[in-house]
């Protein structure tokens, strides 16, 4: 049985259109990138128009292949809105080879930059911005990459890109985000992206990969803070000063708040240049994924670390 063909878009079909029109005066600057390579100079899509038209994908769910898009392209309210003409699939094909997407990482700053936070998570106890940082992989087409990757020792695939993510927690924004390849390791290694990434006034907030006193260390010499999860077999045994724990941080399943010397039997240029600050947290146990089979739980309770001036989280009263 022959496939049914789409219905035709139709005006009413597009929106979000006043949305999107609001960014033409910042992409104006990206009209004429990629068209040095137009010797005939019949180009008739620009990049500030395919972003335009990228954005209108992200705003219509109607909108679900390069097919439709071309379509949308062809209503009048559409190329009057954003100052485009029909484009081809040729064009739209070609357009990811053409343009640099690097020139977009000004615009998007200048945006993110614009937004306000939406609440104040640090509570007034921290003038560091929060910054939540993350390595996520995106899946590829198992079928398409697994030549290029090898499989892990359970048999997964490693296919995919890694999004190395600075989220500002207090804003609700993206402020960075880098892609490699979903090898967790040298120069795409998640703490390597941060420590190369690093930026004054932040306070990262990390999990517990990031547990690495040198970088640690760099984050504080970059005039930053952190808050990290830490292992549950690290040595909390050099104890400097046990902290009161108050009801409302028992309340929250605190059990224990107190400043350790850590890496006592490290080399001096592998511990932590300064003291830190623990807070152990009763927890629910969980396995941990990918381990093998038999593998114990994650002890119930597990630590929240940064430098002492990272007080925010469960401040003194």
């Amino acid at each position: 049985m022959a496939k049914r063909s789409a219905k035709p878009l139709k005006p009413r079909d597009i929106q979000g259109l006043k949305y999107v029109e609001r960014l033409l005066p910042l992409l104006d600057q990206l009209h004429d990138v990629g068209c040095q390579r137009d010797r005939s100079g019949n180009r008739s899509l620009h990049y500030d128009q395919y972003c335009m038209l990228v954005l209108l994908f992200l705003f219509n769910p109607v909108l679900r292949s390069l097919r439709s898009l071309q379509q949308a392209s062809t209503l009048n309210n559409v190329q009057r809105k954003l100052g485009c003409a029909r484009a081809s699939l040729g064009s739209l094909s070609e357009a990811v080879e053409v343009f640099e997407p690097e020139r977009l990482r000004g615009i998007i700053e200048s945006l993110a930059a614009e937004v306000k936070p939406v609440r104040d998570v640090r509570g007034g106890h921290l003038a560091h911005a929060l910054t939540a940082v993350d390595g996520s992989v995106v899946k590829t087409l198992k079928t398409i990459a697994e030549a290029a990757f090898m499989n892990d020792k359970n048999g997964g695939s490693h296919s995919g890109w890694r999004l190395h993510t600075h989220f500002a927690i207090d804003r609700h924004v993206p402020t960075r985000i880098e892609v490699s390849a979903a090898a967790n390791s040298g120069h795409n290694d998640e703490k390597n992206r941060l420590r190369a990434a690093l930026q004054s006034d932040h306070c990262y907030v990390l999990d517990r990969w990031y547990a690495q006193f040198t970088l640690w260390n760099d984050i504080v010499a970059a005039g930053s803070s952190y808050v990290c999860r830490i292992r549950d077999n690290s040595n909390l045994n050099a104890v400097i000063e046990e902290r009161p724990v108050s009801a409302t941080a028992a309340a929250a399943d605190v059990l224990r708040d107190f400043i350790v010397d850590l890496g006592a039997a490290k080399k001096p240029d592998e511990r932590p240049a300064h003291r830190v600050r623990v807070i152990l947290v009763k927890t629910t146990p969980h396995t941990k994924r990918g381990a093998a089979k038999g593998a114990r739980p994650v002890l119930p309770a597990t630590a929240c670390c940064g430098s002492p001036r990272t007080s925010w989280m469960f401040p003194p009263r």
